[in-house]
């Protein structure tokens, strides 16, 4: 049997329907087979209970503190918890010191070491530098017979009594003769072909590995951060007992931004002294993570982080690399510390002026995602630790679930009962659209819950239930706008055609008021109100992807059919239940014009 013509495009439609639900549900199974989702949607905090972390902010001696600052961290924190999806977690302040941080499932190792560290990048000046593990203190002896004395210079002025020990090029790569470099510090819009600079190893010296200490003994005023008079006894004492092999050996340790700094790169393979911070963490504008472009323009397997700095931290960036590139090894090198270790300690290879750097280490793209997203939200104004990990049970439970699950069931029951009693069997459409979105609906939170991390909460469920409505509330409008036209005596066809035109624009409308309120709800809310908003939103875009693809074209083939088509009376689109206008010609076949029935005549010929 021949389709008919007018029937092709909504069957078309339809396909499309069918290709994007199959679509969804294939990429589901996948997923599940040979990832790590699962069928169920995730469960947020207050239904699945979860994981409660208190960090205690990390104090030097009697220091204490402030409320501003145990503030400025629990915003900062949540922010954090929030970029790793909506998971409903909620981060509160305790006993006016601690921070409780209660997140859904097992968070990872990694999750919770981003959410407490403080994330402050800094740029110091390297000082001196030498392999991360202890080494035996090689002698020199001075080419005049005597102690050396005077300003030291970074190199050893005598003949070291063992091989020289040559200093690192950066945290990220061992120096050898020839190696390259890593790509740090340049131009973001500037990248070698091979993905980083090659150029040869620096001379190896010996005095980075023992600075010497000036002859005031560190007295003298150093004239900037780079200047070896920031090496004191001390410092020289604390750099040749520093094992970065060690478990822990950074604990503890006082950064102070206005003075030198003892540390290891965040691997141990290195040792430094670094000179006082030069360019602060808040004066970065903005971090991306990705791959390094090749000089083609096509992507490397060198994964980098992109820094802009704001004016201040450009004009600071640019005169200390206009400095460091006159220096010598490994005074000409730039450490980029978080939370006290050096990420990298890369040579500056020219003067960058427009305050975009590049920064590359032993990054994965995740680990570059996560620091650069760290590094955006800003740094903590503390340090914290760990006090105590406790796992929580849920604050409602499957109870609560159980009853929002049986209040949907009965809003759903209500549109049924509703939609047959106005609608006849037009209603079914209505029924069925529901039924539609609803699988949708369940097949996109699985798979938010496993790409996304999403999490649905108590709140998230009532979106959910507050969806029927909205999504019968589109139903309605069409329906209506369809029997407003065949009361006017229109053909059903030409009914559905001219009143889906009207009711789309009012569908589109409300539609994008109501995902417009769940946006900016989502944007300004935290914890479990942005699961509410979110679920609002996303159900929003399934109604309309629903009533575009499913409930116009179903009812558009129900108008060539007899019952609907016909207007039978319990079709819902009766032309004399619903009062069309007389002045139409009668139905003919199935492109009927609707009519009422002629009035009936009293015994004395009038009409009634």
């Amino acid at each position: 049997m021949a389709i008919n013509p007018y029937n092709r495009k909504p069957l078309k439609v339809l396909a499309a329907l069918a290709a994007v639900s199959i679509g969804l549900y294939g990429l589901l199974f996948a997923a599940v087979t040979w990832g790590d989702a699962q069928f169920k949607p995730k469960l947020g905090l207050d239904l699945a209970g979860g994981t409660q972390l208190v960090l205690a902010p990390r104090l030097v001696g009697n220091a204490k503190v402030s409320s501003d600052q145990l503030n400025q961290a629990r915003d900062i924190i949540v922010q954090r918890v929030d970029a790793n999806g909506v998971a409903g977690a909620e981060v509160t302040t305790s006993g006016g010191r601690n921070i409780v941080v209660s997140m859904p499932g097992t968070p990872p190792k990694a999750t919770e070491d981003a959410i407490r560290r403080s994330s402050q990048m800094q740029f110091r000046p390297v000082l001196a530098a030498a392999p991360g593990t202890n080494q035996p203190v090689p002698t020199g002896t001075s080419t005049t017979g005597g102690t050396a004395t005077g300003t030291p210079t970074g190199k050893a002025t005598g003949t070291a009594t063992k091989p020289a020990v040559p200093t690192a090029t950066g945290a990220a790569t061992t120096t050898k003769a020839g190696s390259a470099l890593p790509g740090a510090f340049v131009r973001a819009t500037t990248t070698p072909a091979t993905g980083a600079s090659t150029t040869p190893a620096p001379t190896a010296t010996t005095g980075a590995v023992t600075p010497t200490t000036p002859a005031t003994g560190g007295t003298a005023t150093p004239k900037d951060a780079s200047d070896l008079a920031q090496i004191t006894p001390q410092l020289t004492a604390a750099f040749q007992q520093l094992d970065c092999s060690k478990d822990g050996v950074l604990d503890g340790i006082v950064d102070d931004p206005a003075k030198p700094l003892v540390t290891c790169s965040d691997t141990g393979a290195e040792k430094y002294i670094l000179g006082p911070v030069e360019v602060r963490g808040d004066q970065i504008k903005d971090a991306v993570a990705g791959y390094q472009p090749l000089s083609n323009g096509q992507p490397s397997n060198i994964v980098e982080i992109r820094l802009s700095f704001n004016s201040s931290g450009t004009k600071a960036f640019g005169n200390v690399t206009k400095r460091l590139v006159n220096l010598e090894d490994p005074r000409n090198r730039f450490a980029v510390t978080l939370d006290s270790q050096v990420l990298t300690a890369p040579t500056a290879q020219a003067a960058i002026l427009d305050g975009q750097a590049s920064i590359t280490g032993s990054f994965t793209i995740q680990s570059a995602r996560d620091l650069a997203n760290q590094l955006k939200f800003g740094a903590l104004p503390l340090s914290f630790d760990l006090q105590t990990r406790d796992e929580i049970s849920p604050t409602l439970g499957s109870e609560q679930l159980q009853m929002g699950l049986v209040a949907g069931v009965i809003g759903f029951a209500l549109v049924f009962l509703y939609s047959l009693g106005q609608y006849r069997a037009l209603g079914l459409v209505t029924v069925a659209s529901i039924i539609i979105a609803a699988l949708l609906t369940y097949v996109s939170i699985a798979l938010l819950g496993w790409s996304q991390n999403f999490r649905l909460d108590m709140a998230g469920v009532t979106g959910l239930i507050v969806a029927i409505g909205v999504t019968a509330d589109s139903f309605i409008v069409y329906f209506e706008r369809i029997r407003d036209e065949v009361r006017e005596g229109r053909p059903l066809r030409a009914a559905v055609d001219t009143g889906w035109r009207r009711a789309r624009r009012t569908i589109l409308a409300a539609d994008g008021v109501n995902f417009l309120a769940a946006f900016v709800l989502y944007l300004l809310a935290s914890s479990n109100v942005r699961g509410f908003a979110f679920t609002l939103g996303l159900t929003t875009l399934i109604d309309l992807l629903v009533v575009v693809l499913f409930t116009h074209p179903v009812v558009a083939l129900l108008s060539s059919t007899k019952f609907f088509g016909g207007g039978h009376r319990w079709s819902g689109l009766d032309p004399q239940r619903l009062g069309a206008k007389a002045n139409r010609a009668r139905y003919a076949g199935r492109g009927r014009v609707a009519m009422p029935a002629p009035a009936s005549a009293t015994s004395d010929g009038s009409a009634l």
